[in-house]
């Protein structure tokens, strides 16, 4: 077998692809400086029930005008009560969690692992996701770059910051199981925005009793409207409106390019961070960040597209 056929092959994207892709992941990006926002009046629960919830309902809203209408059956909605803590209530809680101790951009950046942890989990728990020699690599070089960014912080004693760092890749790790777990809805049938609908509505009914336990929202004053305005922020522009951007550009493009959001979110996080919030990061948050992208640029086969391009021309240069 030649090698060209050993290089994963992309789908090309046209304009509209690119357009929605940078808007994904601004979108995606400004979910960091939301939650940094909200954090400053409301605790991280009461800010992931705000985000659940408001997208819940503008979710619910849109599926008419799609014409789909939500499952009715136990089984669904124990499914969707799984997926919903995988991939709502824990790693939203811990990515807000771990805000309230580090900036937004380094949170974005940490977040961007989800490839690897995602990776890792699928080798031992599927059959059919087995580690290459590409993925390997890519993996060894974003964990790599995740101890760039978090190991000098270690070395110096596990304080607030480094708990917040930890909880921020506990995120990536919960996706992880989350994307596992979540490929059975393909097989119940269920199109993606059902499946998005029943996951953030499923999360909100659980993250309600822990909001009224441990925030006990009547006993905070009322929030201003910078706040209110960053929680509908991140529920409806962030999550509603990101999920059927999300869709959208899976449907056109696929999921290889699909997976170059991850490049933009940090960008955008980082951007407005420094613009509105005055956060800055050191040096080797940036030289982490680099890890991480070459690191998805090996695993998804793009460094081996384009090294196979490179010989071929070189081939019909020395040819000629």
């Amino acid at each position: 077998m030649s090698q060209r056929h050993n290089v994963p092959q992309h789908t090309a994207m046209n304009a509209t692809d690119w357009t929605l892709l940078v808007a994904l992941g601004t979108i995606w990006g400004g979910s960091y400086f939301f939650a940094k926002v909200a954090l400053a009046e409301l605790p991280p629960l009461t800010i992931v029930l705000g985000r659940v919830g408001f997208a819940a309902l503008g979710l619910a809203a849109i599926l008419p005008l799609l014409g789909q209408r939500m499952p009715r059956d136990g089984a669904t909605w124990r499914a969707f009560a799984v997926i919903a803590v995988l991939n709502n209530v824990v790693p939203m809680s811990l990515l807000v969690w771990g805000q309230s101790h580090i900036a937004s951009g380094l949170a974005s950046i940490l977040n961007a692992t989800t490839p690897f942890f995602t990776v890792l989990v699928a080798h031992f728990l599927t059959s059919d996701e087995r580690f290459t020699i590409a993925k390997l690599c890519g993996v060894t070089l974003g964990l790599a770059g995740a101890v760039v960014i978090v190991g000098p912080d270690v070395a110096r004693g596990f304080d607030s910051d480094v708990w917040g760092e930890f909880a921020c890749l506990g995120a990536p790790l919960s996706y992880a199981f989350a994307g596992i777990y979540g490929r059975r809805f393909k097989r119940m049938g269920l199109s993606p925005i059902v499946t998005a609908t029943g996951q953030v509505t499923a999360a909100t009914v659980l993250v309600v009793p822990l909001v009224l336990i441990v925030d006990r929202p009547w006993s905070l004053p009322m929030p201003s409207t910078t706040t209110w305005g960053a929680v509908l922020g991140i529920s409806l522009l962030c999550t509603a409106v990101a999920y059927i951007l999300y869709f959208r550009i899976l449907a056109s493009a696929g999921a290889t390019n699909l997976l170059l959001v991850t490049f933009l979110i940090p960008v955008s996080a980082i951007l407005l961070g420094a613009l509105f919030l005055g956060e800055r990061l050191a040096p080797r948050h940036f030289l982490g960040m680099a890890l991480i992208g070459l690191a998805l640029a090996v695993m998804d086969g793009r460094v081996a597209t384009l090294v196979s391009r490179g010989r071929t021309v070189l081939s019909r240069v020395e040819s000629d």
